[in-house]
Formats: structure tokens, sequence, C-alpha cells
């Protein structure tokens, strides 16, 4: 298929900038959720290349000190991450950026089904708790996760790789409920499976579990199971952030913070391009 000239327009701008910086277009849905500059003090550096920055790192993967030098001093840049993890900024972003997909796919805006799951990552010499997922043979650390039925997140969590599912969960669906309070159902696999799990998490919070099973057949290969794949699947998206491979910070603030962002990242990316589309 020969180029046209949207063809032509599009790649021009991606040989300007790189790949994880945001268009006019992108950073429009964005600055609206930041917060507003301080009244006093020196002039604070611009937001979108601060944005740039950020998402450069997390899809990237390489250390602060490695930031390229066409972006500000990696210390404004760190500066500013710490201080919008402190405020669960991009918790919120993220809460936003979700509702606005779900209303665009014709869904209600907070949702009332979740699925839960976990990954284990390993953890570096960075420092920071961490602990051994014997199931898993991981050292590290674990993100435990709650989706809804779009695979949009809802909330995270992290922990020691050594919390089980089960000790997890209920702590999850907490934040959930405080977050979503018309949460009614979660799906969750195996690993939490138990009467007294059940139990706990409905006094606690008053979600009911669906635990899905693996088929008693005997199959060869990868087996998509009803519900657990849209986690599995969100996971699949989070990879795509090369900082996420591992968990390289010494606070699970941090590594909470960095897993928001990417998640961030991926729907401003995915409402502009609908929106392009719709144009």
């Amino acid at each position: 298929m020969p180029w046209n000239e949207t063809d032509r327009e599009k790649y021009a701008v991606i040989g300007e900038r790189y790949a994880s910086d945001l268009s006019d277009a992108e950073f429009a849905l964005i600055a609206p959720l930041l917060p507003a500059p301080k009244p006093c003090g020196r002039k604070p550096t611009d937001p979108r290349v601060i944005l740039n920055a950020l998402f450069y790192l997390v899809r990237a993967g390489c250390p602060w000190r490695y930031l390229p030098k066409d972006f500000p001093p990696f210390t404004t840049v760190q500066n500013r991450f710490y201080a919008w993890r402190d405020s669960g900024l991009w918790e919120q972003i993220v809460s936003v950026l979700v509702m606005a997909v779900r209303e665009a796919e014709g869904r209600k805006a907070v949702p009332s089904v979740v699925i839960v799951d976990s990954q284990s990552v390993k953890t570096t010499e960075a420092g920071g708790v961490k602990g051994y997922d014997a199931a898993k043979k991981v050292k590290g650390r674990k993100r435990h996760i709650a989706v809804d039925t779009l695979g949009l997140p809802i909330k995270c969590q992290v922990t020691t790789a050594d919390v089980q599912d089960r000790d997890g969960l209920v702590p999850l669906l907490k934040a959930v409920s405080q977050k979503s309070p018309w949460v009614q159902l979660a799906f969750v696999d195996g690993g939490y499976a138990g009467d007294e799990t059940r139990r706990a998490a409905y006094e606690a919070t008053g979600i009911r579990l669906s635990v899905v099973k693996r088929t008693d057949r005997a199959v060869k290969g990868f087996v998509v199971l009803p519900k657990r794949w849209i986690v599995e699947r969100t996971f699949g998206w989070a990879n795509r952030a090369r900082r996420l491979a591992k968990d390289f910070e010494t606070l699970t603030t941090s590594s909470q913070a960095w897993f928001m962002l990417a998640m961030g990242f991926l729907l401003i990316r995915r409402i502009a391009r609908d929106c392009q589309a719709i144009a």
C-alpha cells in the first residue's frame, strides 16, 4: 500500500521525538489532572517535559543517571516523581482515565466486578524489603492487582513475595471497596480458594468471591480460562514497560507508583488514539 500524507505526517512526528513522548492531544488529556504550580519560588520546569522523561524511564528501563541529556537534570525529574508518588497523583490520574475509557466503551464509570491476581517479580541489590515466593521460586516482591472486566487497573498493592495470595487479598479488596464501593463480585484463581478466604473477604468488604479453576481435563499447552485471561492480559500490558521487568525500587511505594505510571501511559495512548479515530 503506498504512503499517503497522513503516514508521512505521522512518521515525521515520530522522527522528531522519542517514541514515549506525549503528543499535543495526549498531553491535553493529562494536563488538567496535574497539580497547579506553586505561586511562589522559581519558575517550575514544564510538566510536559517531566512527563516525557518519566515515560521514557518507564518504557526504556534505564537508571535515573542514564536519562538522556535533552531532558531536564535527572534530579529534577526524580524529585517531581517522588512528590507525585507521595501525593498519590498517579493513582488519581489512572482512576480518571479508567472512567473515561469505560464510558467510551458504553459502560458505567465505576465497575461492579473486578478480577484479582498477583505477579511475583525479582528485586535487585537496590535494597528494601523482599521475600521468597516458594511457589514461583522468586525472591523479591509481589504485585497484587484488581482490574475491571476490560482489564483496566482499579487498584495495585506491592508486598514482599512471601505474602500468600490469600493474605494479600483482603487488604487489596478493602482498598478496592473504599475506592469503588459498588464492586460486589471478584473473580479469582485457585490460589485464593477456601471457605475462610471467602468469609474473610466478604466480612471485610462485602465483596463475594468467584473462583475460576483450571479444567480437570488433560489439555496440552495454554488454555484460556474465563475471566482470568483478562488480568493476565493486563500484566502483559505492564510487561511492555522495561522498568517493571524487575523491581528496582527501594520502597514498595515507588514500585506501586511506577506500575500505575506505566498503566497511565497506556491509557493516555489508548484514549488519544480512539479520539483520533473518531475524528
